[in-house]
């Protein structure tokens, strides 16, 4: 069975931008793997392109990012997605692509940031102090505040991936951070930003957690439960769940709300823009806090000008479905608007929903199947990435990897097509035929990967 990755839906139609490889040592095999793409990620997240090529790309990407500062102040909005990315993505921007790798970067830091070591007094949660967080991970240029960590607490413990030391008796774990654009960096963008970053899963039993449940009613909106709006269960859960009397920790959405709603009030009156990035579940996150700003209507009469609406933005990086066709209706009415730059190779973005999906909700384009409600839709404009390192499969879901391809456009070719992808076949055809390049273990998470894969749509 062939599975499509867009739907004719979405304006404009998605950019597939592959690899150049003319330019490469050698051509990147068509083929698809499902190693463990979650397994440590934080380690890998700058690996997997070619160093050398990265640094002769990153000069390029400095000089096109000076030459472009005033025409970013002058149309952030079209930028930020007033207009669906009509006309820049088809092909690629050059101002766009400098955003996306701009916060991409952002995101990229909670990964570095993000402690793994189990006998750290911080594991699991930030290495650092907010004052210092950005320049400990390399963006102490970037002109942004850390004000806010953001805690997430799941309603089941599956963080403990290894050592004795827990670091804390909470089980709320590091998720992100919100930060502001300071005054100069507020003058470069046009507008004051209100940035808010996700980091993804680093332990398949997050996967697990977050993937092998239903859709369920969102009910954000005590005053409009809005029942026909469905989310997933597991993202909503990480998203609502607290540690109750005990510890006392707010959970993800309190955290969030509270902290937003503080600094737009903080810079009322100016023009400003919430922008919201994440990858993998910290996608999935980053979506739902959209949605949730934007019913509640936080964004709203906060302008002095005739903008009476702050623009709700996400970025979203290799993430996976939210919810279903009501809450990809309703997101679009409220005016969230999110990019999805996605890896056409990547298997954690066609979940979950592999087969109920927005690809199936109507027949032949006229009859609304009866299920339609219980069917996953992807929200927003995608970006298709094409890329696939035959000697390390975890790149087609590596944040290091979108990152560093993007900063490279003379490596890039932009074909305006739609795409359908044989999964299964593909997945088939990397096992009998890569089986000689991996060992055991790798073979072994690819096959264990396929089977959480198929499991996860017998909810």
């Amino acid at each position: 069975m062939n599975f499509p990755t867009f739907s004719s839906e979405f304006l404009p139609k998605p950019s597939i931008i592959r690899l150049n490889e003319g330019n490469l040592a050698a051509p990147a095999p068509k083929i698809i793997s499902t190693k463990d793409v979650s397994k440590n990620i934080a380690h890998s997240v700058t690996t997997c392109i070619n160093t050398t090529t990265d640094r002769s790309c990153s000069s390029n990407t400095s000089s096109s990012s000076s030459s472009s500062t005033e025409r970013l102040a002058s149309m952030w909005r079209e930028v930020q997605g007033s207009n669906n990315w009509e006309n820049l993505v088809d092909p690629l921007d050059s101002l766009l692509r400098e955003e996306i790798i701009r916060y991409g970067e952002f995101v990229a830091a909670c990964y570095d940031a993000f402690d793994l070591d189990p006998n750290s007094k911080r594991y699991l949660n930030c290495k650092y102090g907010k004052k210092r967080m950005l320049r400990e991970v390399g963006l102490e240029d970037s002109g942004y505040q850390v004000t806010k960590y953001i805690y997430a607490t799941p309603d089941i413990n599956v963080f403990h991936i290894g050592g004795n030391n827990i670091g804390s008796s909470s089980c709320g774990r590091w998720i992100g951070y919100i930060a502001v654009s300071n005054d100069e960096e507020t003058k470069r963008l046009g507008r004051r930003d209100v940035l808010v970053t996700f980091r993804g899963t680093v332990t398949s039993p997050e996967w697990i957690a977050n993937l092998m449940s239903s859709l369920t009613p969102a009910r954000l909106d005590p005053h409009n439960p809005r029942p026909q709006v469905k989310v997933e269960a597991g993202f909503l859960s990480l998203y609502t769940s607290n540690e109750g009397e005990k510890f006392g920790l707010e959970s993800c959405r309190e955290q969030l709300l509270s902290e937003v709603g503080k600094v737009l009030n903080k810079y009322k009156g100016e023009e400003m823009s919430i922008t919201l990035a994440g990858h993998s579940m910290g996608s999935a996150l980053a979506i739902l806090l959209a949605y949730d700003i934007a019913e509640l209507g936080l964004n709203r009469n906060r302008l002095s000008n005739n903008h009476t609406v702050v623009p709700v933005t996400v970025f979203s990086f290799g993430g996976p479905r939210v919810g279903n066709s009501g809450f990809k209706e309703r997101c679009e009415e409220l005016g969230v608007k999110v990019l999805r730059i996605t890896n056409v190779n990547d298997p954690i973005t066609k979940l979950p929903g592999v087969f109920l999906n927005e690809h199936f909700r109507v027949l032949g384009g006229w009859y609304e199947v009866p299920w339609s409600c219980s069917c996953y839709a992807h929200v927003g404009v995608e970006i298709l990435l094409d890329f696939f390192k035959m000697h390390n499969p975890s790149c087609v879901h590596d944040l290091g990897t979108y990152l560093s391809l993007l900063k490279c456009p003379k490596r890039l070719q932009v074909h305006k097509e739609e795409l359908g992808i044989d999964f299964f076949s593909r997945a088939k055809e990397f096992v009998i035929s890569g089986a000689q390049n991996f060992n055991a273990l790798q073979l072994k998470n690819a096959a264990l990967n396929m089977v959480n894969l198929v499991q996860s749509q017998r909810t």
